[in-house]
Formats: structure tokens, sequence, C-alpha cells
């Protein structure tokens, strides 16, 4: 692979635009090379340069060369150093007093102007590192404080009386050893004088050491008055003994618990608790509890935390590197088209700016991995450090065989249910009341399994799709039967109940407390969910206002889980009849399903506005609760009928879907700037073809008018109303599919434009110094 390519793929994401702009040096050197091949190809142009430089070279003397004193013409070294000087300065008169006159032309041009981008991008790419390099520096004066904090809460914790009673004993078995060893010196006349001093030295070591523990821990009022005696007699009987000062020894010293004075827990978990509290503006208790769950919990947070900060570091090692080896591409890319020696002059430069001379990250790597391993891995090496530097899970190639093998049974049985359906004449008129019945009362239970998960792109998540497609299709197949039993004249109530069976299933797997079956995506969803139910109690994050999105487009899913327990607890399944949709009770939740997704994107965009002071959140609020509006009169119309419901529906749908597709496309995917470099979308795009930024927005629009169909009461000979209903709401899943790509690229974008690379964890304690 050439560096080029090395080079973009190495680059941290966020930080693209911080790294040297090595393709456009590459171009400017093309563009050298180019010119240069040029003036090489005439012969007599060659003639008249060579002829040029020997016009221009020293005068040798006619008598001895050795006697004669002449100026040297400067090395092509000094010559490019002259080059930076003047790139750097900007000033090409000083460069052209060292250019020989081959150099005086379209070339020199292009090497002045490639030495000027070349300080231009060293100077950015400093500027940037040393700024990156002073905010982990802060970050680790804050992470010293958290520190000093923890221990001093987990010594709180592990009973400070037991750790001082500890220290006291310490001291008098430091003593007694002290004693023995001395006295085993003094019957060892050759080593009795060094081994003295050794003691001296080591004894007093142990008499500060334990002063300095027990004067740090007396002030939280847990050493009694007897052991201060005790230690001024021992400091008493040391000092007489002691024949010279000894050498500083850094000893360890538990942090003083004085800090716990000055800290409060901050409130990192939000509840619905803490969120009423706040907007009563009553005052909150942030008591410290020194307990065991408490410590375990800010354990976890700092781990958290020096995990993430830990990565920060290695993406910084990772900058400063590859930019450094980047410059000493293009440089010895230089040495080689221009035949010259100008890579060691600025490669040194490199060496001596702040990005080859500091070591300050490297210097904090290792403290942080000391720290890591000694405070939250028990001083296990092979785990802190694999905590530490986390590895990409290798892709399994079972995984990969299971979910092609699920496709293909997915699609056989699809190939299966339609040839079914044909060999045995399902559609036609003599079938139509029976093919009305499973249509009314069957279909809906499989429609449901078709909206799952159809709109998530991760690669688990197709395997447990077509899992789930191969289950429910094979369920199609066991009760696709029209007739009843003759005899019973009713159907199986086995194969009748598969679909609930499916649906338990299901549901059990979501909820499932073993570890397996990715437990911790299933939690993690589940806590999503119930924070979008909550709304607008918790705090909104990506994951849970994205998450709300997504549910807005599973309206005709919900009615369907509606019509799962209507028809299995009040229907009648064995002979496929059902009263659901005359019920009041069932027509009340038929509103409800439809407005509760919208209600709570509503109720979340009302939580920024007051958070984060952000007006486009209310108008985004807006957007919502226009469709709220719209998708009930939709609602209505469906079940009531009438001019009036249908005029209201449309007028009302039509706001929504202008004002939903507007937002769409110039709020949520950054797209349609007028003033921008590529004309109608934006600055940035991921994907190389411009044409699938105008298709996309085409499609989405066609899209957000698929409401059309129940308005306009579109029918079709071959198709039941139900699958027209299934088809518009599949529909709308493949909008939202498209819609969450280039909703993810514009977020992703956002980050690169503010150099987010890292998500902020937040910390567990609040130091308050006044």
């Amino acid at each position: 692979m050439k560096f080029g390519k090395e080079f973009k793929a190495q680059m941290v994401p966020e930080w693209q635009e911080a790294y040297m702009d090595y393709h456009d040096l590459k171009n400017l050197l093309k563009e050298l090379q180019r010119l240069r091949q040029k003036n090489q190809k005439s012969p007599t142009t060659s003639f008249r340069l060579q002829r040029n430089l020997t016009l221009v070279r020293a005068f040798s003397g006619l008598t001895q060369r050795q006697n004669q004193s002449t100026t040297p013409l400067p090395t092509d070294v000094e010559i490019e150093d002259s080059l930076m000087n003047s790139a750097e300065i900007g000033d090409s008169k000083h460069y052209s007093e060292y250019m020989s006159p081959i150099f005086k032309t379209d070339e020199g041009e292009i090497e002045l102007l490639y030495f000027k981008r070349l300080e231009e991008e060293l100077n950015k790419v400093v500027q940037f590192y040393k700024s990156k390099v002073e905010e982990v520096m802060n970050e680790a004066a804050l992470l010293n404080k958290q520190m000093d904090a923890l221990i001093a809460f987990r010594v709180k914790v592990r009973s400070p009386q037991g750790f001082v009673d500890c220290s006291v004993e310490m001291v008098h078995l430091s003593l007694n050893v002290a004693n023995s060893t001395q006295a085993l010196s003094a019957t060892t006349p050759s080593a009795a004088g060094s081994n003295r001093r050794m003691d001296s030295i080591s004894r007093t070591a142990i008499i500060e050491e334990e002063e300095g523990m027990i004067s740090k821990i007396a002030e939280s009022d847990t050493v009694r008055f007897t052991e201060n005696k005790y230690v001024e007699k021992l400091k008493l009987t040391e000092k007489s003994s002691q024949d010279r000062k000894p050498n500083s020894i850094r000893v360890s010293r538990p942090a003083p618990l004085q800090v716990l004075e000055h800290v409060k827990m901050n409130n990192t978990l939000e509840t619905p608790r803490s969120t009423i509290t706040g907007c009563l503006n009553l005052p909150q208790t942030r008591e410290m509890n020194f307990t065991g769950e408490n410590l375990e919990k800010v354990e976890n947070q700092l781990k958290q935390t020096f995990i993430e900060f830990y990565n920060k570091l290695r993406l910084l090692k990772s900058y400063s590197f590859m930019n450094s080896l980047a410059f000493s591409k293009i440089m010895k890319k230089y040495d080689k088209i221009t035949s010259k020696r100008a890579s060691k002059a600025f490669l040194k430069k490199v060496d001596e700016c702040y990005l080859g001379t500091s070591d300050k990250v490297n210097k904090l790597m290792e403290r942080v991995e000391a720290t890591f391993v000694k405070h939250f891995s028990n001083s296990n090496r092979r785990k802190g450090m694999k905590i530490l530097r986390q590895k990409t899970k290798r892709e399994k190639h079972r995984l990969t065989f299971t979910l092609g093998f699920f496709a293909g049974c997915a699609v056989s049985l699809l190939v299966s249910v339609i040839l079914i359906i044909h060999t045995r004449d399902l559609v036609l008129l003599k079938f139509k009341q029976e093919r009305t019945r499973y249509m009314q009362n069957m279909f809906p239970h499989y429609s449901l399994f078709g909206f799952e998960g159809t709109q998530l792109g991760y690669r688990d998540v197709f395997f447990l799709s077509f899992g789930l497609s191969v289950l429910a299709q094979a369920s199609v197949l066991s009760n696709l039967d029209l007739e009843m039993d003759p005899k019973t004249e009713s159907y199986d109530a086995i194969t009748e109940l598969f679909p609930l069976a499916l649906l338990v299933l299901v549901i059990a797997l979501l909820v499932c407390p073993f570890n397996i079956i990715y437990r911790s995506s299933r939690f993690f969803f589940l806590a999503c969910l119930f924070r979008c139910i909550c709304a607008p109690l918790y705090k909104v994050t990506l994951p849970d206002f994205f998450l709300a999105d997504q549910l807005t487009s599973q309206v005709q899913a919900f009615r369907s889980l509606e019509f799962f327990v209507c028809y299995y607890g009040w229907g009648h399944y064995r002979i496929r009849q059902n009263t659901c949709k005359t019920k009041d009770a069932y027509k009340a939740f038929f509103f409800i399903v439809a407005v509760v997704p919208y209600w709570c994107r509503f109720l979340q965009c009302l939580r920024r506005l007051f958070q984060e002071k952000d007006p486009m959140q209310g108008y985004n609020g807006l957007k919502y609760f226009s469709t709220i509006v719209a998708v009930s009169l939709r609602t209505a119309y469906s079940l009531n009928g009438g001019l009036v419901w249908r005029i209201a529906a449309i007028i009302s749908s039509g706001i929504a879907a202008i004002f939903s597709t507007y937002w769409d496309l110039v709020f949520d995917w950054g797209l349609l700037q007028k003033h921008s470099q590529n004309a109608w979308l934006r600055d940035k795009l991921l994907i190389p073809y411009k044409s699938a930024y105008f298709g996309a927005m085409v499609l989405n629009v066609l899209l957000r008018f698929a409401w059309l169909q129940t308005l306009l009461d579109i029918k079709l000979p071959f198709l039941h109303t139900e699958a027209l209903v299934t088809i518009g709401a599949c529909l709308e899943i493949i909008r939202r599919g498209i819609w969450n790509f280039f909703r993810i690229e514009n977020e992703h974008l956002n980050n690169v434009g503010k150099y987010r690379a890292f998500k902020s964890v937040p910390l567990p304690f609040n130091y308050d110094e006044d």
C-alpha cells in the first residue's frame, strides 16, 4: 500500500483537517517533476543550462588553486536552507539571491510555493498538537484531584481506625526488624560500619514514613494520644544514635482525609427525581455516603475515564508519529525529484520543533499505565494493559456463514410461499371469503415480523433479522391453509398459535437475563427504550433521540402488536374471526399507539429546548407536533370516513410532510446549501458520487408522501387492503433506513468540524475550593 493511502487510513477521522496535507504537497511535486521533465527533453536547453552553470562558478585562478582566496558558491543544502527560510518569511528576493539561473524559472516558483506550503503545514500541525497536549495536561491535573479523592474515599470506606492501628503495628514490626538487623551486623566486623550507616538510614526512613502516615490520618481524629507519644519516643531514640542526615528517600503515603471536606459527589446518573427537583429549584442533597456500593460506582467511573483518557493519549502519539513520517516521506520525494539533499535540513527543523521535542505525551502515558494497573487492576499489568489497549474484535467466519445460510433460507421460504399461493389458486374468487378472513386475521400477525429490524445495517443484526425471517416464513407455511376442517369447522389450534409463540419467543430473547445472544446490546436497547418512554424525565442523548426517530417509523408495527393482544385475548382464533375493530377500547388504543412515538420525540425536543437553550429544538418539536395532528386526523378518517375528515387529513398531512421533508434535507442531512463548494449539497461529502445525494433527496420526498395511498383510497384488484397498508409501512422503513445513513454522516461531519474524537465521561467528584 502506498504511503498516501496508509496515511489517510491511519488518520483520526475527527482530526482530518489538522493533519499535514500530504496530497496537496504531492501534487506540487508532481507539477515540479512534470516541468523538469519538459525542460530536460530539449538538448539545446540542457546545453544552455549547463553553460550558464559554468559561468557562475567561482574562478579557479591562473596560478595554484590552494593559494587562491575565493568565495565558494553555496552548497545544495545551504540553498535549500535559504529556500526554507525565505518560505518562512515570505521573501522572494531573499530566495532569488541563492538561486542559480537554472532555478529562476517556473520551477523556482513551484519550489517556493512548495516550501511555503510545507512551512504552513508544519505550523498547523505543531499548533494543533500543542493545543491538544495542553488540553490533556489540564485533564491530567483534574484526574490527579479525582484520584486523591478516590484514595481518600477508599480509606474512609475501609475503616480508617483499622488502617491507623495497622500502621502502628507496622512501626513495631519495622523497629523489631531493624534491631535484629543491627544485632546481626554487629557480629560481622568487616561490614559493621557500612551496615550501621545503612541501618541508620533505613530506620530513619521508617520513622519518617510512619510519622507521615499517622500525622496525615491523625487529623481525622482517629489517632490516640498514646500513639503520638510512642512516635516521639522513637524519634528521640533514633536521634541519639543517628550519625549523619540520611539521603532523601521517597516513601508512599496515604491521601489526607481532609480532601473529602472539599469534595462533593457529582450527580452523573440523572433520574426522574433529580429532573423534577431541578425544575422546581429544590435544594439537592449531595452528602457522600461512604459505602461499598458508592465506592464501586466511583471506581467504575474513574476506570472508564482513564480508558478514554489513555485512548486520547494513544491517538495523540499516533498523530505526532504519522505527521513526522509524512514530512519525512514528502521531503524524500522532493530529494528524489530534484536530486538534492534538502530533507536533512528540514527534518532537523521538524525534530527540533515542539512536535519532535515534546515528550509529555509519552511520560503521561507511562504514568497513566502505572496508575491504572495499580488502582484498577490489582497490580496485574497484563490485565490492566489488556483493558487499556482494547483490541478490535475479530470477525468470526461462522457468523458470516450462518448469516448467508439464513439469508438463503429466507429467500427460499419466500419463493415457496409465492409458489404455494400460485399453485393452489388462493387468489381465485372461490376463495374470496377465506382469503379475506386470512388477510384480516392472520396477515397482520406476520406483517409485524416484517417490520422488525429491517432498517438496521449492522452485520449481527442482519444475522438476527434473517433468522427471525426464517422462523416467520416457516410459520406462514404451516398455516397457509384457507379451508377449515369439515368435522370441527375450525382450523388447527396448534398452527394458529404459531404467530403468538413466535412473538413470545422474540420478547423472551429480548429480556433474557443470561449472557447469550448479545446481552449487552439487548440491555442497552431496553435502557434507551425506557428513557424514550419516560421522556422528558431523562437527559436526551444521541442514542435516545435516534431510537425515538426509529420508533416513529414503526407505527404500523405497534398497531399490529395491538391486534395481537385483541385477537388472541378476545377473538376466536380457531375460526379466524374477531370483533376488535368494533370495540371502542380498540379504537382508542388505535389512536394512542400511533401518537405515542411522536409524542415521546416531541417531549425530547422540549427537554433539549429548556436544557440546551437551543431554539432549533423548539422548531423541531413543532415539526413533531404537526405530525401528531396529521396522524390523528388520518386515523380518524380511516375509522370514521367522511369528506370533512378526509379534507382535514389531507391538509394537515401535507403541511406536516412538507415541514418534515425540509427539515430532513436541510437540518438532519445538512444539504441544500446554496453557497456550498458542492452545488446544493454541503462542503464535505463522504460519498464520492454526488448523484447519490440528489437521488436520496428525491426518494425521500416521494416516500414522505406515501400516506396519500390511505387518503386517496387507492385499491388494486390483485392486492388486499391490508397488503397495501403493509407495503406503505415497509416503504416508510426503507425511507427511514436511507435517512439513518445521511443523518449519521452529517453528525460525524459535525464532530469533525469541532474536532470531537472522544466521548466525554462525567467525573464522579466535584471540588469545592471555597
